[in-house]
Parts: C-alpha cells; sequence; structure tokens
C-alpha cells in the first residue's frame, strides 16, 4: 500500500494494499480502509471508522471524530462509509451518540461538497448529492438520490425523502417529501414534484403525473393533511410512488413541509 512518509498511521488500523495515504494525514486506531480509496493530503480520520472500496477523500477533510453534541461522554460510537464516494475539501463527518445508535453513516455513490458538515447519528443513503456548505444536524436522514443544495441547513432529525431536491440556501426545520422540489427562504414552500430529476431517472410519465396531482392535493386548496390523503386515496389510483409519499407522510413525527 503507498503510504506517503509523511502520513500517521496508527498501528492498529487496518488499510487494503491497494489503498493509497497521501501526505501529513493521520489514520488514528480502529480505522479500516477498503480497497483502492484514495485519503489525499492532510486528512483527519478519527476511528471506529470503517471505509469501504473506491472512495475519495480530498484535503483538509475530518471523519470519524467526537461529535458537538453536548450529551455525548465519550462513549465508542462509530462512523461508517461505503462505496464510491466523494468527500471534499474541508468536509466534516461526525461519529455516532448513544443517544442516536452510537452510528453516524453514509452508503454508497454520493458526493459531499466542500465544507459539508454531516453531524452526528446521520444517515445518509445511496447517490446522492450534498451541496457546498450544507448541514445536517444530527439525527438527519437522507434517503436516496436526494439534493441538498448549497448552504442549506437541515434541523435535527428531519428527513429528507428520496429523490427530493432542496433549493439552495434553504432553512429545513421539518420533514422533505419524497420526489419533491422544495426551496425555504423566510417561508418554505413546496412547488411540486421532482419533474425534471424523476424524468432523468426513468420515471414513467404515469408516475410523474400521479405525483404531481398527489402533491397539489397535499400542497394547495387549503387542505388539511387528513382531507388531502382521502382526496389522494379517492382521486388516484395504483402507484408505488404516491403509496411511498403517503408511508413517508404518516411516519412524519415532526410534521412536513407543504
Amino acid at each position: 500500500m503507498p503510504i506517503h512518509p509523511t502520513a500517521i498511521v496508527d498501528p492498529s488500523a487496518k488499510i487494503a494494499d491497494s489503498a493509497t495515504i497521501g501526505p501529513y494525514t493521520i489514520v488514528g486506531a480502529d480505522v479500516e480502509i477498503g480497497a483502492r480509496t484514495e485519503i489525499k493530503a492532510h486528512v483527519f480520520l478519527e476511528g471506529p471508522l470503517e471505509i469501504g472500496e473506491d472512495n475519495v477523500f480530498f484535503p483538509y477533510s475530518t471523519v470519524g471524530v467526537a461529535p458537538q453534541d453536548l450529551k455525548y461522554h465519550g462513549e465508542k460510537s462509530r462512523t461508517k462509509i461505503g462505496n464510491r464516494n466523494r468527500i471534499r475539501e474541508f468536509a466534516a463527518i461526525h461519529r455516532g451518540t448513544e443517544v442516536g445508535g452510537m452510528l453516524t453513516s453514509i452508503g454508497d455513490d454520493n458526493l459531499l461538497m466542500a465544507y459539508v458538515h454531516v453531524a452526528h447519528d446521520c444517515a445518509v443513503g445511496n447517490h446522492t448529492v450534498i451541496g457546498h456548505a450544507a448541514t445536517l444536524g444530527g439525527h438527519v436522514t437522507v434517503f436516496d438520490w436526494a439534493i441538498v443544495s448549497a448552504g442549506t441547513a437541515v434541523h435535527q432529525f428531519c428527513r429528507v425523502g428520496q429523490h427530493a431536491i432542496i433549493g439552495g440556501f434553504s432553512v429545513i426545520t421539518q420533514d422533505v417529501l419524497p420526489f419533491s422540489t422544495t426551496l425555504s427562504t423566510r417561508e418554505v414552500k413546496v412547488f411540486g414534484e421532482n419533474k425534471t430529476g424523476l424524468e432523468r431517472r426513468g420515471f414513467s410519465s404515469e408516475a410523474v403525473a400521479a405525483l404531481h396531482k398527489a402533491l397539489r392535493l397535499l400542497t394547495r386548496g387549503g387542505r388539511n393533511t387528513t382531507q388531502a390523503i382521502e382526496r389522494i386515496k379517492a382521486e388516484i389510483g395504483e402507484s408505488t410512488e404516491v403509496e411511498h409519499l403517503l408511508t413517508f407522510i404518516s411516519q412524519a413525527e415532526r410534521g412536513f413541509h407543504k
């Protein structure tokens, strides 16, 4: 394994032979790094930390360090990173806490842009894009294919649904509906389905149309959530995507943006 002579690697670290460690990087105890993962210069990794295969960590990223949570008291929580992720400059990913399940996790094929912060006990799925300087508060869940645009702050315990896109510099204090385009300035507004993104990912025109109608019933016309769900069930035929949307709503402990 190519390890630059200026790097500091703890003897307990497990590093695949095909992984690379760049100049001035620090790899702490209980860190595992998978095959073909590239750790560039000036990266700080602290365990317990498991990193999968084919990832790239850019300079000054920090992964696995203790969380910024006053309830954290040194418990041996973990961080887990999947495969084929790109973690850009100055990104910070903190390990979990006892209150949140002891684990911060990031799945596969994600892009975390520069200055992204992923706080303790977050769960980021697969194929997501977290934009420049976006912040995920503790216990945030980001589902597959979601996009959190630059400068956005997501409040603790919120969920960002699959295939959703959040506009830049939004302040998100409730769940973001799957498949939606959501933007907050002083007031959060849901503009409807994430039409372009869904079409690019191969969703049928029927699925997009069903989501369009469902989201309009939810967010227009002054109906409360119960009334809107009744209309959706009565007026929209069988749709896997709409069923997922309704299930997501039923599990929303903080409410959701309308």
